[in-house]
């Protein structure tokens, strides 16, 4: 009770900033709706400015006052605190993989000699930037392994700049390429094509990003003599992608049109060195079927296609008959991914959302099934045409990322590299439950937790979702999540329609007009949870980021009684103008558009913004963005702030953090930390925890 009266005390002393109200409306297909704080989306004004200054003062003052934040940080480093390795990628003789030492801001590139060679630094991101915040984005090596495409973005934006490394001695070409985004570097020969777009006009961070242009890029020459490959002005709001085959044969162009709503994508391919070459069509017309090129074996194509197969299959396309042949059917559950290397054919499958792999001959001939370690996600399996071994990857909640090399003539799998964890695993469990949505449907749920927990409606839990575009939440490990779980706290993490778990019938039922059915599962999820006891509205906090922000913001409107606090981070919150910024049109095909009725009005009844009402019983809330996010632009949380703190009058506070030269994700290790410090030590306060229990240690 006292540590509840402190919190109050606390909350009652906020005074928010006063955020200037106008009165702007728009009329949508006859509906006026207001917008009074449409000038937080000029992410340049210094009004704009000044009211971040003030929102964040306040926040931080807030979050300064909690006794435990300095520890909980702490604790955060230590668990975090430890050597994490990509899996190694052959060229020629050479491995390329990252590291990251336990707390350097960036991985680092190195490559070695034999897998038993000496470690050489590429390239050390930490050294781009005086705080750690340029990322290293892309790392394409050309099929000989001399030259490699490097991008880098700056503070967390979605944009790129490319240049060329010379690996002989690690240097560079003097050309630096802009305005990239979305893009690989695809080799051939002595140049490579990626994808950009024209300079924008107004506010890099904000401004709407169409015509998609696919230009090649000779080495050794300025962008200015670039040649352009392919653009389509018409239809503005594609994506373009080229990538090349190994042996350099083919050149293949990805054309989709999400701002229209559709979800698939077109194909076509190049035959280069051919005269005269230009892109022929594998599939000429954007439908809502995908089509994936897995690798051309001869001058066959290997593709994985959904088209006719919600759970997809892999065919063979013959470019001189145009003929398809299936050679691996559609199964029961959803092929999630499929690559190729020494000849064969690694296929993944998830089965009530763990992961399954297998082998198979170019010809679609199933080999063996490739035993993992567990229930777990595994992710890896490529290579190069002449590889005699892969590595994968193999994590759960509870089972941290271990690399494991895989021998393609024996078939066996040894362990390659496995991390050491402040952490003991035997310590907790992870189950695997299924309940029940609103409409009946069965929903798949994670739940992680302490061995011994009493289920008694009083441990602190964190239920997280996500629900859209086709994105499948597998059990993977965070070392982030030990502090938490220490604390006797719960982590529940729900696989809500709108993602590929069950395939793309799972995707559709949580698209467009069918939305809802997201928020539904959701809500079914924290009623679970209450009703068999691992935890009461009072203990349970909900979070999700980008969509899964949406999410949050949604189900706070339709069931605010349901959560203690809510953490909505970087989130899609105007459903009515997402369109409008950089390139937010792409999430047509799942959202649906405001400029069609039928979709507005499923839009207006759900979007976060224009849902919070006076009088509902908020939770206590701390939405987090970032100056730099320019993939969900932060006027969305901004708008959304302001809109909360002038019509919710009661006792929780409502708070926004807006990190500074990040993105729509935090740009660094530092930065990571400290912001989800900030978040447990916000969920844990308002839900009356007035001192944290000893932190345990290896």
């Amino acid at each position: 009770m006292l540590v509840s009266a402190a919190t109050m005390a606390q909350t009652a002393s906020l005074t928010y900033p006063t955020t200037r109200k106008t009165d702007q409306t728009d009329t949508y297909h006859g509906t006026t709706v207001p917008d009074p704080y449409r000038w937080l989306e000029d992410d340049r004004s210094a009004e704009t400015g000044e009211w971040v200054k003030a929102q964040n003062k306040v926040t931080f003052d807030y979050l300064a006052q909690i006794p435990y934040r300095k520890q909980l940080q702490d604790r955060l480093e230590k668990v975090f605190n430890y050597p994490k390795y990509s899996a190694p990628s052959r060229k020629g003789e050479w491995f390329y993989f990252s590291k990251n030492d336990g707390l350097q801001n960036q991985s680092v590139l190195y490559r070695q000699k034999g897998l038993d060679g000496k470690p050489e630094v590429v390239i050390d991101p930490n050294k781009l930037s005086a705080d750690g915040t340029t990322r290293l984005t892309t790392f394409s090596l050309s099929k000989n392994g001399d030259y490699a495409v490097v991008g880098t973005s700056k503070g967390g934006s979605d944009w790129n700049e490319f240049r060329v490394m010379k690996l002989a001695d690690k240097s560079y070409f003097p050309e630096t390429i802009e305005w990239v985004k979305f893009s690989g570097g695809a080799w051939q020969g002595d140049g490579f094509y990626y994808s950009r777009y024209p300079k924008p006009e107004g506010s890099a961070l904000a401004a709407k990003n169409e015509n998609h242009q696919v230009f090649f890029h000779k080495i050794g020459t300025p962008q200015s003599a670039d040649r352009l490959v392919f653009e389509d002005p018409k239809n503005g709001q594609r994506f373009h992608y080229v990538g090349t085959s190994d042996d350099e044969k083919f050149a293949f162009l990805n054309v989709s049109d999400r701002g229209k709503g559709l979800d698939g994508n077109a194909l076509y391919f190049m035959e280069l060195g051919k005269p005269g070459a230009t892109f022929q069509p594998i599939v000429a017309e954007i439908t809502n079927f995908e089509y994936g090129l897995i690798d051309n074996v001869g001058n066959d194509f290997l593709i994985s296609t959904n088209a006719d197969a919600p759970n997809s299959k892999v065919m063979r396309y013959s470019p001189a008959t145009k003929k398809w042949t299936t050679i691996i059917p559609e199964k029961p559950e959803p092929l999630t991914s499929s690559s190729m290397a020494g000849g064969k054919l690694f296929i993944e499958y998830a089965k009530d959302v763990t992961s399954r792999a297998y082998v198979y001959d170019a010809n679609g001939k199933l080999e063996n099934e490739i035993n993992l370690p567990g229930i777990g996600t595994a992710s890896g399996f490529g290579g190069e045409r002449d590889d005699k071994f892969v590595f994968y990857t193999f994590t759960s909640f509870t089972f941290p990322p271990t690399i494991y090399h895989y021998d393609i003539a024996s078939k066996k799998s040894s362990v390659f590299r496995q991390p050491e964890v402040d952490f003991k695993p035997a310590d907790y469990e992870t189950k695997q439950v299924f309940y029940t949505s609103k409409d009946g449907t069965k929903i798949p749920m994670f739940i992680t937790y302490r061995k011994g927990a009493k289920m008694d409606g009083t441990n602190p839990t964190i239920l997280y979702g996500y629900g859209g575009f086709n994105v499948s939440l597998p059990p993977t490990f965070s070392s982030f999540l030990i502090p938490f779980l220490e604390q006797g706290g719960v982590y529940a993490q729900a696989n809500l329609r709108g993602g590929s778990e069950y395939g793309e019938a799972w995707h559709k039922q949580g698209m467009k007009l069918q939305k809802q059915n997201v928020f539904d599962d959701f809500i079914a999820a924290a009623e679970y949870l209450i009703k068999e006891k691992y935890t009461s509205p009072a203990k349970l906090a909900v979070r999700g980021g980008s969509n899964g922000g949406l999410l949050v913001g949604a189900v706070m409107n339709q069931r605010p009684d349901l959560f203690r606090v809510a953490i909505p981070q970087v989130g899609v919150m105007d459903m009515l103008r997402f369109h409008k910024f950089t390139i937010g049109w792409n999430w047509i095909a799942d959202y649906g558009s405001a400029d069609n009725a039928d979709e507005f009005k499923a839009l207006y009844a759900y979007s976060p913004l224009h849902n919070l009402k006076p009088g509902q019983p908020y939770p206590a809330t701390l939405i987090t963005t970032a100056d730099h996010d320019d993939r969900v632009v932060p006027a969305h949380s901004f708008k959304y702030a302001a809109t909360l703190q002038e019509v919710y009058k009661g006792p929780n506070p409502v708070l926004i953090r807006i990190d500074t030269n990040s993105g729509h994700g935090a740009s660094n290790t530092k930065k990571n930390i400290e912001q989800t410090a900030d978040i447990y030590s916000f969920i844990l306060w308002n839900m009356g925890v007035s001192t944290l229990k000893e932190m345990a240690s290896r």
